[in-house]
């Protein structure tokens, strides 16, 4: 089944894809057909998969909201409150149960998360699959639809994105610039204002006709040849106030010894901008690349470094083996998963999970999805306790939750599929116009807070409410069409949020539907 239905996940459609959730639409006939895996085994992977999604979480959740995220954290709040109330209030227009109406909501808002939630909150046995299975497909195609006319509904919004204005940066482009302001001479590429306004870098000094790495004593003098990266609109600023663009040039950078990917450990470097570590002057190296929750973005000079960041530096072999051993990139240690902090990250999960308390008179407890989720939010974003490392490499953590996670979908699936045929024939078109609008709802309602409440820019919304909405393609429909580092930054930004707010609210709406 697990084969089959990520085989199925690969096929791709004008590029939109089911991905591993095509697990469960295996899983669904094979129910039908009378096919059972034990709950114990979907448990086993809900744990195992939620785990791992807040490990990996854990840094960005916890410190984005004392940086720019605010306002996207926000945008993320008021998406899945709108379409929490959405799903409440057309479950209970049209009769539908709780199991369908979380699974609905689920599927809408494509979050696995979500319905591994709501099927640890229901007994065994319920429809919460079937209501996934009908929702999936409209989330996913609804959000790419809707991200396609974002730019019609922002006055001006196209040409803005084009040009690259403040409201919108454009397309990142490499620049060649010949020094001639004397008034920069002497000085070095941080005591440019310009460049930290801009968003720009300086990676590269023409040397002997060859581009090389910025060396760490470097100083500005005429006559010099500046390779400069930044984004259309904001490139022609830094260009004016250092000198002029060379003639069109063709380089062969030396990415084979000048440039290496760097996994960052040490706490030295967590919780500190590239500004405050002048890596420059210090070491002789540029960040150009930063690599956070699976999204590769341009870092601006405020940009703070978190745990676990895989970092291109360019630089001189023997600088970036320096800068190496101080961002505490270990070859063998990136690549170790700690199996005993993996047992006893799981187990205080579980045991967490377990805790009963009151609310308004009522018995309630995290759940098996919830308390591991808290306690991987927690150890991901510290890390280490002394010698003991939690965090795990990123492509472990990664197969462990795709392993929780299909285990789990099959589980789920197979479960829900020997009713799936007669669900559909009883509510199926209700069912759909159900989540369409569940799907339309919360979409409509971050375009507003983001164009009216907040100010965002046509970008940082898109990012933004594909983040909120847990879609990797809808992402990817941005990304194809602007060739621009914002939404994918402001989607790993939100991401986290989302998968947070989603998985508790969905047994929030099996309590208010019930």
């Amino acid at each position: 089944m697990i084969g089959f239905g990520l085989i199925l996940g690969k096929i791709s459609i004008r590029g939109v894809s089911l991905g591993s959730s095509g697990v469960v639409f295996v899983a669904l006939l094979a129910g039908h057909w009378g096919y059972q895996v034990a709950p114990e085994v979907g448990l086993a992977g809900v744990v195992l998969f939620i785990y791992c999604l807040g490990v990996g979480a854990g840094p960005s959740f916890l410190r984005m909201f004392v940086s720019r995220g605010k306002s996207l954290a926000m945008l993320a709040g008021a998406m899945m409150v709108s379409a929490g109330l959405a799903t409440w209030l057309l479950a209970r227009l049209f009769q539908i149960s709780p199991d369908l109406a979380s699974g609905i909501l689920a599927g809408s808002l494509t979050s696995t998360p979500a319905l591994a939630a709501a099927t640890e909150k229901l007994p065994a046995g319920s429809d919460v699959a079937v209501g996934f299975g009908i929702a999936y497909p409209f989330g996913v195609v609804g959000v790419i639809l809707f991200i396609q006319l974002l730019p019609r509904l922002y006055s001006g919004a196209n040409s803005e994105s084009e040009t690259g204005s403040a409201d919108g940066p454009g397309k990142i482009v490499r620049e060649l610039v010949e020094v001639k302001n004397e008034r920069i001479v002497g000085k070095r590429l941080r005591d440019l204002s310009v460049l930290a306004r801009s968003n720009c870098q300086v990676s590269r000094i023409v040397i002997d006709g060859q581009p090389r790495p910025i060396p760490a004593a470097f100083q500005l003098a005429l006559g010099q040849q500046l390779l400069i990266v930044g984004r259309v609109g904001q490139i022609e600023t830094v260009i004016e106030a250092i000198g002029e663009r060379c003639p069109e040039t063709q380089f062969v950078l030396d990415v084979e010894r000048q440039r290496r990917q760097i996994v960052v450990t040490a706490k030295e470097l967590v919780g500190h901008t590239l500004k405050e570590l002048h890596l420059l002057s210090r070491f002789g190296v540029t960040i150009s690349r930063i690599t956070r929750q699976d999204i590769e973005f341009v870092p601006g000079p405020d940009e703070m470094i978190h745990f676990g960041d895989l970092l291109r530096a360019v630089g001189e072999p023997e600088n970036l083996e320096k800068f190496a051993a101080f961002a505490g990139h270990r070859a063998r240690t990136a690549d170790e998963t700690d199996f005993i902090t993996l047992a006893g990250g799981l187990i205080l999960g579980m045991i967490l999970g377990r805790i009963q308390f009151s609310l308004a008179g009522e018995s309630l407890s995290l759940g098996m999805a919830g308390g591991p989720l808290i306690v991987g939010l927690i150890l991901g974003h510290f890390g280490q306790f002394g010698s003991i490392t939690v965090r795990m490499p990123r492509a472990g953590r990664l197969m462990l939750a795709e392993l929780g996670l299909t285990v789990f979908l099959a589980q789920a699936g197979c479960q829900a599929g020997d009713k799936f045929v007669s669900v559909v024939q009883q509510n199926g078109w209700t069912l759909c116009l159900v989540a369409a609008i569940v799907v339309l709802v919360p979409l409509l309602t971050g375009f507003l807070v983001a164009r009216f409440f907040l100010k965002l820019d046509l970008l940082e919304t898109a990012g933004g409410i594909c983040g909120a909405m847990t879609s990797t393609p809808g992402l990817g429909a941005v990304t194809s069409a602007i060739d621009s580092s914002v939404p994918a930054t402001s989607y790993a930004t939100v991401y986290p949020v989302a998968l947070v707010l989603i998985t508790l609210l969905a047994p929030l709406v099996i309590m208010a539907v019930s």
